[in-house]
């Protein structure tokens, strides 16, 4: 495996990495050129906007959604209202060209000398002037016509509604041919504007001026500008034109291409002086011989190498020489065999659906993407839902695959656990795959943890054990326990197996009379006290030791034979492995065979993994577990340590099918201590008041409309009620509108458990940096 130092720098050896789930290739293949299905090229991909957004909004190409637009006039009375204007102006032109409106001279007269006009209120022009006169006062009333028209007939939110709010190029054509037709009436002098302006340019400048045919072309140049400069205006020609030669120019990052270089240039290189290296990966992108992995992985490697000097310059070596697959995961692997979601490696986000556009989200989020990322997970996630509403498909499928990404970029460790059938990938996604009980597995699993100290592991496997039983100190428990582990490590250098802990717990005389011997026999006076005062409390009241045996007799099956040896031979993985190394690793339980032995290795895996995160040095790597269900696995204990992951740089994804899998008295704690709740369609009421209590409430405006009858007090009136109420059949009433704010939950249990649509949830979130979001209907399959 080629790791270019970037791993084993961390201080672990080569016996301490696991073997991987499937032998790995020689020679990694480098990637296609040919991008996967439903993936863009990478120079596309990298060159994507990702504009940073509220919890939960797949940011990979996001567009914020347009301002919501307040209710207005419907369509129909829009176009009918442009109508009537537009029918009306043409009667009320036709009338004055016709004369049929009286003194329409009258204000022209006013302000003209009276010779050029014949005597009379409708007397029309004498001279020239008047003529010339009257030209002009035809073309202001046609403008303030037309102005009148607009705004009455709403033509401007008409043209909004139906042509700006196509974009373009629809805008610029329909501006085009509106101004063709403009440009056709002006020159057919139907609508007045070529003689006005000829008129007032030979009374400002004198008719002379129009003796040159150049001048006179220039005029009528003019006038076509004229025209079509609002037309342009609205069409946005010059915007249209602007975008298609930015389209058209060579995009920064290009070879050749002015400014700062594109993301795919590696511009983070170059600033830190790794030129070489910079232009070596930008090579390899527009070769298409590395993939988004690469690309996340080596911008992880850098990054964590500008503290050593010594190990950059290693890295850039590798980079000279093996391009994008220098600092490969210790598998070999650039990438999974399958992807099932929509990943981002980048932003580290997995798209799980879409907003959906239901009232009770906000307008803004309606629509966008929704997804999850190591920042919401790091708060840990609850999932609640019956079988068969998708927890497993569309929630955890898409987060295993997500981090496994991770894993192969040295940015995070995964640990899926999971019945055995359940589709959480397959074998070559993983580097480690655990099948409890069955005999071909590569691996058993350490009941341990992987620690040699007594007491901390007799504290782990005590809360797997019995950690669930309610009157049971589980501290009671792991003393027993320690009071056997140690003695027993002491005299054989190891723990005890599944078979010979039963033995100890079930107070064997044979087995403790030997273990005695043997530690008497070396002199082991304080590990001989700790025997002896398990011996003496044996059988006593309240003595956790017959329980303890009874739950450690469900691992000591046929099935299950030197499956958890932990002798010279055993072949143990052991959860501390996740400590330092991005390893994906999947543990399959047999649940449909032996179930509570599942149900108890859920809830040892669940306690290990949060002990082990607490007692981690190096918290670089984002650390998870996904337990796809976790039926009793739930305890006080466990609690207490999800609660803690927060500020661990770990996380934990946990799914039920009832929220009554847990105890009743860890309901408030264990909904109060995860960041982030998703309820799916089908969930009980019961269940849907918990999500809504643990929701809250919020402030709402309600409307409350009221309608009074109206009584008249004449007669006529009175008359003209009874005669809308005999064609109607309603009486006259009136609206009373009454506005409040009002306190209500944000999502009822009933709305919870009967209004939800099959494949939608709703997911409430929140960052490790306490940034939240509200429960928010989300589209599973958007």
């Amino acid at each position: 495996m080629d790791t270019e130092g970037m791993y084993d720098a961390r201080g672990t050896d080569a016996g301490r990495v696991p073997r991987p789930a499937g032998p790995p290739p020689a020679v990694p293949p480098p990637p296609s050129h040919t991008p996967a299905a439903g993936r863009p090229p990478l120079t596309e991909w990298l060159r994507t906007p990702r504009p940073a957004r509220e919890p939960g909004v797949w940011r990979y190409g996001h567009t914020p959604r347009p301002p919501e637009k307040p209710e207005g006039v419907p369509d129909r009375a829009l176009v009918v209202g442009a109508l009537i204007s537009v029918l009306s102006a043409l009667l009320l032109w036709s009338l004055w060209r016709n004369g049929y409106l009286p003194y329409r001279l009258v204000p022209l007269k006013l302000f003209t000398p009276g010779e050029w006009w014949h005597i009379g209120t409708s007397g029309g022009p004498r001279t020239i002037e008047g003529v010339d006169a009257l030209t002009v006062y035809e073309a202001l009333l046609f403008g303030l016509l037309v102005y009148g028209c607009l705004r009455l007939g709403n033509w401007a939110e008409l043209f909004r509604r139906h042509v700006a709010g196509r974009g373009q190029p629809f805008l610029a054509l329909a501006a085009a041919a509106a101004a063709g037709l403009a440009q056709l009436l002006v020159w057919k002098d139907a609508v007045p504007v070529v003689r006005p302006v000829l008129v007032v340019i030979a009374a400002v400048f004198g008719g002379e001026i129009y003796q040159s045919q150049n001048v006179v072309n220039l005029i009528y140049a003019l006038i076509t500008l004229g025209v079509l400069w609002p037309f342009a205006r609205l069409g946005r020609w010059r915007a249209l034109l602007g975008a298609r030669r930015a389209a058209a120019a060579p995009a920064p990052g290009e070879t050749g291409a002015p400014g700062v270089p594109g993301p795919d240039a590696w511009p983070e290189l170059r600033e830190a002086g790794r030129t070489d290296a910079a232009e070596a990966l930008a090579a390899a992108v527009r070769a298409g011989r590395m993939n988004d992995v690469d690309v996340a992985r080596l911008r992880r490697a850098f990054s964590a190498g500008r503290a050593h000097p010594e190990r950059l310059a290693a890295l850039e070596e590798a980079v000279l020489r093996a391009g994008g697959a220098a600092a490969l995961h210790p598998s070999g692997a650039r990438d999974l065999p399958a992807r099932a979601a929509r990943h981002d490696l980048l932003t580290g986000q997995v798209r799980i659906g879409a907003w959906a556009d239901d009232p009770r989200n906000p307008y803004a989020r309606r629509g966008s993407g929704a997804a999850l990322e190591p920042a919401l997970l790091g708060t840990c996630l609850l999932a609640v839902g019956p079988p068969g509403s998708g927890k497993t498909d569309r929630l955890v499928r898409p987060v295993v695959e997500s981090l496994a990404l991770q894993a192969l970029a040295g940015q995070a460790a995964v640990l899926a656990v999971g019945s055995a059938g359940e589709p959480l990938g397959p074998d070559g996604a993983y580097d480690v795959v655990v099948r409890v009980g069955d005999p071909a597995s590569d691996h058993d699993f350490d009941l341990y943890g992987g620690t040699t100290d007594p007491d901390e592991a007799a504290g782990v496997l005590a809360e797997g054990l019995v950690g669930d039983v309610e009157g049971l100190d589980s501290r009671r428990a792991a003393t027993v326990l320690a009071q056997l582990l140690g003695p027993y490590r002491a005299v054989h250098g190891h723990f005890p197996g599944v078979p010979a802990l039963r033995e100890l717990l079930d107070g064997d005389r044979a087995a403790v009379g030997a273990l005695r011997e043997a530690l008497s026999a070396g002199g082991r006076t304080a590990m001989l006290r700790e025997l002896d005062a398990r011996t003496r409390q044996g059988g006593g009241p309240g003595d956790p030791g017959p329980v303890l045996a009874d739950r450690i007799a469900l691992l000591d099956r046929p099935a299950f034979a030197s499956f958890f040896a932990t002798g010279p031979e055993a072949r143990p993985f052991s959860l501390r492995s996740l400590e330092h190394l991005p390893l994906r690793v999947r543990i399959d339980l047999p649940e449909r065979a032996h179930a509570e032995a599942s149900r108890l290795l859920t809830r040892l895996v669940l306690a290990q993994f949060t002990a082990i995160a607490a007692a981690r040095t190096d918290r670089s790597l984002f650390v998870c577990l996904v337990l796809d269900d976790a039926t009793s696995a739930v305890t006080a204990g466990t609690v207490r340590g999800v609660r803690r992951l927060r500020s661990l740089n770990a996380g934990a994804v946990l799914t039920l099918r009832t929220v009554d899998d847990v105890p009743e008295h860890l309901h408030t704690a264990l909904l109060g201590g995860v960041g982030c709740c998703m309820a799916f369609c089908g969930i009980s009421t019961w269940d849907g008041k918990r999500f809504a209590d643990v929701w809250g409430k919020e402030w709402v405006e309600t409307r409350e409309v009221a309608q009074h009858a109206v009584f008249a007090d004449q007669p006529f009136t009175r008359a003209l009620h009874a005669l809308r109420k005999l064609v109607t059949g309603k009486a006259v009433t009136r609206d009373a509108v009454t506005v409040r704010r009002v306190e209500r939950e944000r999502w009822s249990a009933s709305e919870l458990a009967y209004h939800l649509p099959a494949g939608h949830a709703v997911l409430s979130l929140t960052r490790v940096d306490g940034e939240h979001a509200p429960p928010l209907l989300v589209d599973l399959g958007g």
